[in-house]
């Protein structure tokens, strides 16, 4: 019987251990987290402090899904050594687990770059867990004023978490535009009309040169008062236990298709990896919910023996702020398709290939732009025209719409 060990609890980890079970019905199967919930979906502790949710409903499986698939769990436990030769996992009680196959899904953490004064700041929170997502939210009253240094995906998600609790919210950040790291200047700026809209206020191509207990000193000049500070600047890769051990390491663990590190019957999965993103044709980290659950699922077909490659992921984002819907995927490189009249349509494509786009409030089929981002295919094949002002499966010549609606193959 073979004994597989999981570190992580998150989407890569659950992919993993379906996809194990589609192979393997028996193996033993130890999850190790250091956090002590049942799997839940991160993306959703935003819509919890908004109450749009609540912890049973962001669970990301049923309750019953670790006894389903006869898996043992060891929460609030942290693995602190790897030893590959001996093939075992040390925990922070010393405990030593061994293993035959091992998955490394330990996501990221928060990146805290040196900030002068920030020690003395009492009430200053991160928004990357539940526990986190918790802690902010009992510090919050209707009177507090918070300063969130960051304006990306996790900052602004965690704006409008707790939007309705606080009196007013400040956003600084270095960068001249808030999402950069997703959107173009045009796309950032009607997001960011929207936030502002709501009340957010926005410090942008600034930062904090020294903080006080309540306050933030700009490198501009200015001040802004606060009572709780919260943390968004970025994710750093967990990749130490993998290092540790002498796996090959560059900003994320390095992987192949087939989710294996450098170090034999050790695979890893998730934000700590570094994959093959196929839209630039470049190794990067892409830190995203469906990549994770992909690359975990063929770790865990893999793990049990079965062959399998995961050689379709892409940076792609589905989110929305004040029910503004935002989806983009891939790079924004080559010749651009736009459309501003329905919301805000930006397509990008070079090479006869479809390479990325971005699409704000209209969000309708961008599941289209996606397939053809993934699967490559030649823009000559289609109806290109049709598919920017119109997406759907007339574009597609006749054997790929049956194949698309029937799964027919000729």
């Amino acid at each position: 019987m073979i004994k597989y060990v999981i570190i992580g609890n998150s989407a890569a980890a659950i992919g993993a251990v379906e996809g194990i079970r589609q192979v393997d019905k028996k193996g033993e199967i130890t999850i190790i987290s250091n956090e002590s919930h049942h799997t839940y979906s991160r993306p959703l502790i935003s819509y919890l402090l908004l109450g749009k949710t609540d912890e049973q409903r962001m669970k990301y499986r049923p309750d019953d899904f670790y006894e389903k698939n006869n898996c043992k769990t060891l929460f609030s436990k942290t693995v602190t050594n790897i030893d590959s030769k001996k093939k075992t996992v040390t925990l922070d009680d010393n405990t030593s687990i061994s293993y035959d196959k091992l998955l490394v899904s330990t996501g990221s953490s928060p990146f805290v770059p040196p900030m002068d004064g920030l020690d003395s700041v009492k009430n200053k929170f991160s928004f990357m867990t539940l526990d986190e997502a918790k802690a902010l939210d009992s510090a919050l009253t209707s009177d507090s004023k918070v300063l969130i240094v960051g304006a990306g995906l996790i900052g602004l998600k965690c704006a409008e978490g707790i939007h309705a609790k606080v009196a007013n919210i400040t956003v600084i950040d270095l960068a001249p535009n808030i999402l950069s790291s997703i959107l173009d200047t045009q796309g950032s700026a009607i997001v960011q009309k929207h936030l502002e809209s709501k009340g957010v206020v926005f410090k942008l191509g600034d930062s904090v040169q020294k903080f006080t207990e309540k306050t933030a000193l700009l490198k501009s000049g200015g001040t802004i008062d606060f009572d709780v500070l919260v943390l968004a600047v970025g994710v750093r890769p967990n990749t130490q236990l993998v290092k540790d051990a002498g796996g090959e390491v560059n900003r994320g663990i390095v992987i192949n298709e087939r989710m294996e590190t450098s170090i034999p019957d050790i695979y890893s999965a998730g934000d700590c990896t570094e994959g093959m993103d196929i839209s630039i044709g470049q190794n990067r980290i892409l830190a995203l919910l469906p990549n994770a659950y992909m690359q975990g699922e063929c770790a865990g077909k893999n793990m049990a023996g079965e062959a399998c490659v995961f050689d379709k992921a892409i940076p792609m984002n589905a989110i929305g702020f004040f029910g503004l819907h935002i989806i983009t995927a891939g790079t924004y490189d080559g010749e651009v398709y736009e459309d501003l009249h329905d919301g805000y349509k930006k397509l990008f494509y070079k090479d006869d290939l479809l390479k990325g786009y971005i699409l704000i409030e209209n969000i309708k089929k961008a599941g289209i732009y996606t397939s053809l981002i993934r699967e490559k295919t030649p823009l000559s094949t289609i109806d290109f025209t049709l598919i920017c002002e119109n997406p759907g499966l007339m574009a597609f010549g006749r054997e790929v719409r049956e194949e698309k609606l029937g799964g027919l193959k000729r």
